[in-house]
């Protein structure tokens, strides 16, 4: 991918200007337009993989997502490409919308990029055609969600086709329902679970803020722009602490292949004017995301983005993963709608939260703690309130950074009696360097979990009951990456390679824990004194001249004194 030189002076942290991404975009589509079909109706991108929606489906997520792309670069040569291949689209080619359907989530694109583009697109079409068009659109208005983010599509369409005085009533509806749906997944302070249970990852940004607050702000809807730009605005104090000093996003949640799509949330406080971030810092955060990714094989030879998070990997896929879904990345070029006097392009770029200063962040929505160091940049996510229906290793696991990835050998994890299983995750708080929960383990076995954090350091404290006498306990720690250094120190119940058993009643088990940058860090042993007082009492000093720390495990929770 070909980019101007970096300016060092307007960005002095990451060289990116406007410039790089309207050079990314324009590279992007151009890369893309040689796997158009004749009629331009479908993209077919190369590989064997299919989702599990079908080749079709998959042509029409290739021409909707880079549709998108176009719309935000607001390419008028592009445009008229993807006009023509909406005409053809709709004349019969495209898979109808039906219940929980593919074409749902890619109505919701093509319906936003029309919306975006009307007066260069829409209102440039012929008559048949648009009414065409508005009857395919049509169907997402009555069409079963899944009941999740997808609540959202019906709206997104909905806000279009009433804006253009198709269906008003219907449109109406689709709205007025999907946007009371999602307020029975927000769990306050700017977060959205994505659907029922305990599923937070990135949605939050790309879609349950992203759909709602657009809407709004298209609609000029003070009411609704209010309500949802005052919780996104809230989000970012916390979603800003979730990129590494080197650009990465946290390596957490699915759908991990839509990448910079991670920026949207930046940009979209930008557009509307409901952010807590300087401009220079919004931009910095953005660009530092583009960058790492484009740096690291997220583009291939053929200029066509991946299906992977640096270059492919099925490991960070799901089954409706086929050859286009990377391109959902083109929500990461939201920020091209801003003109380039805004001062979020002008600005020089600031630091972002990882580099400011050392941090541990409690967020007590998901029930997560953030600890980021500034020495190494490093963000890791300690995490006891989220997880998906299933065990799933981007959900459950104990920790997450920017600079790992969950690894086969189950990094992260308490092991009862050779499971790895972390189901029914209760949060049990979170406060000043610390976060706890309880969850199901092996067969019957109840584990309360905490974990303590200053610097790079971790201690990590475990109370395992209703395991049968004798059942072994393993607690691994980081899977190393490329540039630092992982280490776990057995410290309680655990030998020198970190096992022990659990005994009649309940069992405590700890260990300390580090995952740094740094090239000669403090020994663990040196960094935090840990004691044990019984089975269900810690105290932990983290120097000489501060006060223990007690955290002592009761049956209703978790009770850490005095408060860090």
């Amino acid at each position: 991918m070909h980019l101007p030189p970096d300016d060092r002076t307007l960005s002095p942290r990451t060289g990116y200007t406007r410039a790089h991404w309207e050079a990314a975009a324009d590279s992007l589509l151009a890369a893309v337009e040689p796997y158009a079909t004749e009629d331009r109706a479908l993209y077919h991108f190369p590989g064997d993989r299919r989702s599990w929606s079908g080749r079709l489906s998959d042509g029409l997520e290739g021409y909707a997502r880079t549709l998108l792309l176009a719309a935000f670069r607001r390419d008028e040569t592009a445009l008229q490409r993807y006009a023509d291949g909406l005409a053809a689209g709709v004349s019969g080619v495209w898979p109808r919308i039906e219940d929980r359907s593919q074409p749902l989530v890619e109505a919701a694109s093509i319906a936003l990029a029309l919306r975006l583009t009307r007066e260069q697109l829409w209102d440039r079409l012929d008559d048949g055609v648009r009414q065409r068009a508005a009857a395919w659109l049509g169907d997402a208005l009555t069409a079963e969600a899944w009941p999740c983010n997808w609540e959202l599509f019906p709206v997104t369409v909905g806000g279009f086709l009433g804006e253009i005085g198709y269906e008003t009533e219907a449109s109406g509806k689709a709205i007025d329902r999907g946007l009371e749906r999602i307020e029975q997944w927000y769990v306050g302070e700017g977060w959205y679970t994505d659907g029922d249970g305990r599923k937070f990852d990135y949605y939050n940004g790309w879609a349950m803020h992203l759909y709602p607050v657009l809407h709004a702000w298209l609609a000029q809807d003070e009411r609704l722009l209010e309500m949802y730009g005052a919780r996104l605005s809230r989000h970012l104090d916390d979603y800003a602490r979730l990129f590494g000093a080197d650009g990465a996003p946290m390596h957490q949640g699915r759908s991990l292949t839509y990448r910079f799509a991670t920026t949207v949330p930046l940009w979209l406080g930008a557009l509307t004017g409901h952010t807590p971030l300087p401009p220079g810092e919004t931009r910095r955060l953005a660009s530092g995301a583009l960058k790492y990714f484009l740096d690291r094989d997220a583009v291939d030879s053929h200029g066509l983005l991946t299906l992977g998070w640096h270059g492919p990997n099925p490991s960070v896929l799901q089954g409706y993963s086929g050859p286009a879904s990377p391109y959902w990345a083109s929500k990461g070029f939201l920020g091209l709608l801003l003109p380039a006097d805004h001062e979020v392009w002008t600005a020089v770029e600031e630091p972002g939260p990882a580099e400011r200063s050392d941090a541990v962040t409690s967020i007590a929505a998901p029930n997560w703690l953030l600890q980021s160091t500034r020495s190494d940049g490093l963000v890791r996510l300690h995490n006891h309130g989220s997880e998906d229906v299933r065990y799933d290793p981007y959900y459950t696991r104990l920790a997450y950074s920017t600079v790992t990835e969950p690894s086969t050998s189950y990094d992260n994890s308490l092991i009862v009696g050779g499971d790895p299983s972390r189901t029914e995750i209760e949060p049990l708080g979170v406060g000043e360097g610390w976060a706890a929960s309880r969850h199901t383990a092996a067969g019957d076995a109840r584990v309360s979990s905490v974990v303590l954090a200053r610097g790079a350091v971790e201690v990590r404290a475990f109370l395992v009951s209703g395991a049968e006498p004798g059942t072994p306990v393993r607690v691994t720690g980081w899977a190393a990456g490329d540039g630092v250094r992982a280490e776990l120190l057995p410290v309680v119940g655990l030998d020198d390679e970190l096992a022990g058993v659990t005994g009649e009643g309940a069992a405590l088990f700890v260990a300390v824990a580090r995952l740094t940058g740094e090239s000669d860090p403090v020994p663990l042993e040196e960094a935090v004194a840990v004691q044990a007082y019984g089975a269900r009492e810690l105290g932990v000093r983290w120097g000489d001249d501060e006060p223990e720390v007690r955290v002592r495990f009761g049956d209703a929770g978790v009770e850490i004194s005095p408060h860090l």
